[in-house]
């Protein structure tokens, strides 16, 4: 399970916003890349070490670059710092090719797009792909002020006013969702992606919607169930190799398999990317990532072995 890559080259590198910076990346050959659809991210392979995963806001029709924005987390582990304080044009790194756990419903009778802060970057993409179909979108865009507000005025050239919300203009008060969850029409499907608070608070008002209407992006790990159990050690099965492993409780799935030798795909290591998506067959999980619907949880059929676990003694995967 070797996550594909290939080389890519600092094109451009230009601020978008206060702390949040637009890098554009190309081939060093000049060859197009993979192409991608709205609502997907690549891993950059940095050069000191790390992994770390960003979504796509360029026109999916564009075949020559990948651009991506990263905003400076003051709590960054590495990664967000490096790219700000390291990175250069003409550098160049590894990147995989892109995923999409984000898809775009393009039929939807209307998209409701909901971005908070460096959260806009996924939306961009989708609200471009929209306008070029002809398909009717809203879209929402939250910051903390005026100046941390990014692609304001790529949203507006669409053709699609972009609805704004500062939070300094509101006393700090953050955009209420709710009401533009229950002002849109029956069949809507809506996105959202932003800081944990804000998603928290569209789910609780996406909460009547029908099954597979709301759709989030988390690009951090959500916080534990204040019920969660805690964890605990279980039996791990790997179907196609025949060995069976001991998975402590203070370990993953993933951990234990990386040191039992295995070879396993994974990026964020926090339950957000779907890199390390596995197939289970046998058993049930205990999922604790931040990507599949309630539907999908309930189907059993994948899990993210990076923060899942096990229900019960023993979990059958297929390795």
């Amino acid at each position: 399970m070797t996550e594909q890559t290939f080389e890519a080259r600092v094109h451009r590198m230009e601020w978008a916003a206060e702390d949040i910076l637009a890098v554009e990346l190309r081939r060093p050959d000049g060859e197009d890349m993979p192409a991608f659809t709205a609502g997907a991210h690549i891993d950059l392979h940095l050069p000191n070490g790390l992994l770390r995963n960003y979504s796509l806001l360029n026109d999916s029709a564009e075949t020559r670059r990948y651009v991506v924005a990263v905003g400076l987390d003051a709590a960054s582990r590495g990664g967000s710092r490096h790219i700000h304080n390291e990175m250069r044009v003409g550098q160049r790194l590894r990147i995989s090719e892109p995923r999409n756990n984000f898809p775009l419903e393009e039929s939807a009778s209307l998209v409701v797009l909901i971005a908070g802060g460096i959260g806009v970057t996924p939306l961009v993409c989708m609200a471009r792909r929209l306008a070029a179909l002809g398909r009717p979108y809203e879209f929402h865009l939250a910051a903390r002020s005026k100046a941390r507000a990014a692609f304001v005025d790529d949203i507006n050239a669409l053709g699609h006013p972009v609805h704004v919300h500062f939070d300094d203009e509101h006393g700090g008060a953050p955009l209420a969702i709710a009401p533009i969850v229950a002002a849109a029409p029956a069949g809507a499907h809506f996105y959202c992606c932003g800081p944990g608070p804000m998603l928290a608070a569209f789910e609780a008002a996406a909460a009547g919607l029908p099954e597979g209407f709301a759709h989030v992006e988390y690009f951090q790990a959500k916080a534990p169930a204040a019920d969660a159990p805690a964890p605990g050690a279980f039996k791990l099965i790997l179907a196609k190799s025949g060995e069976t492993l001991d998975v402590p409780a203070n370990k993953t799935i993933l951990e234990t398999l990386l040191e039992a030798g295995f070879d396993a795909d994974y990026s964020c290591q926090d339950g957000v990317c779907g890199t390390c998506e596995t197939r289970i067959l046998a058993g049930v999980a205990d999922h604790r990532d931040s990507i599949l619907s309630n539907g999908e949880r309930a189907a059993n059929k994948t899990m993210m072995i990076c923060v899942s676990r096990c229900v019960g003694d023993s979990l059958t995967l297929d390795v």
